[in-house]
């Protein structure tokens, strides 16, 4: 896919799930997230950007990690998620926290200018993933750290399906890049390409929990990453593509609930003095 293309759609596609993007995914992503803010090593009164923030779980987080005396920097693509964001750490009382839209692959932010660069399960869906770490590194001081989560193996993330099932209704690969950083070592070693240094790496091993078929539907296509083409479809597709998703995840139907596989990988780094 085109990269211009390519972003568009990530930046509509994410306009759509704002508002349901927390109260469907906040509970499913929180380990991964922990464990990429317990990577940053975050202190009292760092200068942090958040890249790929949606509505801010992380950057809420890491502005709680750098207290009052620190500062937190938000952007996403998407207009939609970032307005969300604003809203919502204005309303729990964030003081130390700004929200802006701009892309990952080019930021516009100076060199040198924060800390640590955080980056939760955006990468995936980047045309050039490696311009955009090249770009947290040049906004992290020397030292400074650089962290990324991205989900893991294909083979172990249950509801990875959905891409295909709905690629299948709209003729095109909705999320090309999607499961390559999570494979083997593909994302330590492009940051290694990218020069970072003290590169760590963990794997985490999850299951998210939906209540139905309902919830766990509503999570894969309303506040994911495939929720543009979702909101094309008419009532027949919909449909449709809602029974091969059942069928997809009915190995992990528990009940009426669901327990469907998830793997994360969290990979750390530092910029050279």
């Amino acid at each position: 896919m085109e990269a211009r293309l390519q972003r568009r759609i990530q930046r509509y596609g994410w306009d759509r799930a704002a508002e349901d993007y927390e109260p469907l995914w906040q509970e499913q992503l929180a380990i991964a997230q922990a464990k990429l803010l317990d990577s940053a090593r975050l202190k009292s009164g760092q200068r942090v950007v958040d890249i790929a923030c949606g509505t801010g779980l992380v950057t809420r987080g890491a502005a709680l990690a750098v207290g009052p005396s620190g500062h937190v920097v938000g952007v996403d693509i998407s207009e939609q998620m970032i307005e969300t964001a604003r809203l919502r750490a204005a309303a729990q009382g964030f003081s130390n926290v700004i929200f802006a839209r701009m892309g990952a692959e080019n930021l516009a932010l100076p060199d040198a200018s924060f800390d640590v660069a955080l980056c939760a399960l955006g990468l995936m869906y980047v045309p050039d993933p490696l311009l955009a770490i090249r770009e947290m590194q040049r906004v992290v001081r020397p030292g400074g750290r650089v962290v990324f989560a991205v989900w893991g193996e294909r083979a172990k993330c249950g509801w990875s399906p959905v891409f295909p099932i709905v690629e299948a209704q709209v003729q095109s690969d909705v999320c090309p890049l999607f499961c390559q950083l999570g494979q083997q070592d593909n994302l330590a070693r492009l940051c290694v390409e990218a020069q970072l240094g003290n590169i760590e790496q963990h794997r985490i091993q999850t299951t998210l929990d939906y209540a139905d078929i309902e919830e766990a539907c509503d999570a894969a296509f309303v506040g994911g990453p495939v929720a543009l083409a979702w909101s094309r479809f008419d009532g027949e597709i919909r449909a449709r593509v809602r029974r091969h998703y059942a069928e997809a995840i009915n190995p992990w139907r528990v009940g009426q609930g669901y327990r469907v596989p998830g793997e994360f990988v969290i990979v750390a780094g530092t910029r050279a003095a």
